[in-house]
């Protein structure tokens, strides 16, 4: 009788801290931006060797040098604002969970080096492509504007009965 309790006591237990774990890694997890690379999870930070910077997920934020001092922002700085973080190479750091992946920096700089292309990515989310936009394709009153998240290079979107107007 006394082993039946303990074991009973034993499993209620082991349920209670298994539903405490769950919870905590589904609150930990950040949403990756639509230019993120796609088919990863439980990743905290982006390294992106073009432009020397991090990327932390779970807050959204830029982390760059600049000043003597590394700094956090939701935007990249001035000089980087026309990257394209759709082509640009992400690295996925999976092997670091602290805050500060910079304390890394001297390392992932010399092995991941300006220019660097690992293994191909396919991003998360679509990208529109501003330079191969073909203007004449479009008819903007019927709603296929390259703003509206319509993509101009895609053949299929440009079918029938979507407006085309071409001359």
């Amino acid at each position: 009788m006394k082993t039946l309790k303990l074991i009973a006591a034993g499993i209620i237990l082991l349920v209670t801290s298994a539903t405490q774990a769950q919870v905590s890694v589904n609150v930990n997890i950040g949403a990756p931006p639509a230019w993120g690379p796609a088919g990863y999870s439980n990743v905290n930070f982006y390294y992106i060797p073009d432009i020397q910077a991090y990327y932390d997920i779970r807050l959204s934020q830029f982390i760059y040098f600049g000043n003597g001092r590394w700094i956090r922002s939701r935007q990249l700085p001035v000089h980087y604002r026309n990257y394209d973080l759709y082509r640009g190479y992400k690295v996925v750091l999976t092997d670091y969970h602290g805050k500060k992946p910079y304390i890394h920096y001297k390392a992932h700089k010399a092995k991941y080096y300006k220019g660097y292309k690992g293994k191909p990515q396919k991003n998360i989310g679509k990208h529109y492509d501003y330079k191969h936009d073909n203007k004449r394709d479009f008819n903007y009153s019927k709603g296929n504007h390259p703003n509206k998240n319509n993509s101009g290079n895609n053949k299929q979107n440009q079918g029938g009965g979507h407006g085309n107007n071409k001359r």
